[in-house]
């Protein structure tokens, strides 16, 4: 490993934790679920880490899953008693967290309107794209809907954070199992209509503080799957690890890191550990 400044780079933090202290923040994106279940036994191999806080600073011995929700879930339901993942500290400068906002790619303007009419204790206004921003930026909405040559829909409702969570599960639920949508990160329908010609609509969400990931996923409640954006530094891609490692119900948890150590010291002793410092482009994900 050679780079212009060698104290910069660090080997992200690896460890192997039981699978039954891993706490999702988000829903399972059951759309991904099945096809990660199939590449997994395909590979036989743990490509990516799924990323990891520890919330024992709360008072609390678990570990709240910021990225690679529906990699734990797939392995939880596979019966592997431990996980390898990546523990980052949520308050490193290195760690970011973002908004995913979701476009929609089939005309609902009328059918989801008359949907999410239905949900108790949401409130909608018809208001120009600039209110509804300024409105979701101070949390007194939870969402707002940009249609299509027509006022933008914000949503309203809940007093506190797990309410308003709770309304924007039930909205997102009106969609996500029959629509088609794409991530994107702003809040332009325009912008995501240049890049995915289909979309119609565009559900732009709040952003997030991590206090509230904690809360939300500590409190045994879920965010809808897809919304916050984790961007972690010195993130570890493509590991490679034998599912077998994580399988093994006769190692304990002990011996299984300390195979993990030894595991990955082979592989940076062998050069095979490699940093990029520049932005990179992946085509085979």
């Amino acid at each position: 490993m050679a780079f212009a400044d060698p104290s910069a780079f660090r080997l992200p933090r690896l460890r192997f934790l039981p699978t039954e202290q891993l706490v999702p923040h988000e829903q399972q994106d059951d759309r991904r679920t099945g096809a990660l279940t199939s590449r997994l036994h395909e590979s036989g191999v743990l490509r990516n880490p799924p990323v990891v806080t520890s919330a024992e600073a709360l008072g609390d011995p678990r570990y709240v899953v910021l990225d690679g929700a529906n990699r734990v879930a797939t392995l939880r339901a596979a019966g592997f008693p431990h996980v390898v993942v990546q523990i980052v500290d949520y308050d490193d400068p290195g760690v970011r967290l973002s908004t995913w906002h979701h476009a929609l790619t089939h005309d609902l303007e009328e059918g989801f309107e008359r949907s999410i009419a239905t949900i108790p204790g949401l409130e909608t206004r018809e208001l120009d794209v600039s209110h509804a921003r300024a409105l979701l930026a101070r949390r007194e909405a939870i969402a707002f809907l940009v249609r299509a040559g027509a006022c933008v829909l914000s949503l309203h409702g809940g007093r506190d954070l797990h309410e308003r969570n709770a309304l924007l599960n039930a909205v997102v639920d009106r969609y996500r199992a029959r629509v088609p949508y794409y991530r994107v990160t702003r809040d332009s329908l325009d912008e995501a209509r240049a890049r995915y010609p289909d979309v119609e609509s565009l559900l732009v969400f709040p952003h997030f503080h991590p206090e509230e990931i904690l809360d939300v996923a500590l409190s045994g409640a879920r965010l809808p799957a897809g919304i916050t954006r984790h961007v972690i530094a010195w993130r570890a891609l493509r590991l490679n690890l034998p599912l077998g490692g994580m399988a093994d119900q006769e190692r304990t948890l002990e011996e299984k890191n300390r195979w993990l150590e030894e595991w990955i010291a082979e592989r940076a002793a062998g050069n095979m550990v490699r940093f990029y410092e520049e932005s990179t482009v992946l085509f085979d994900e």
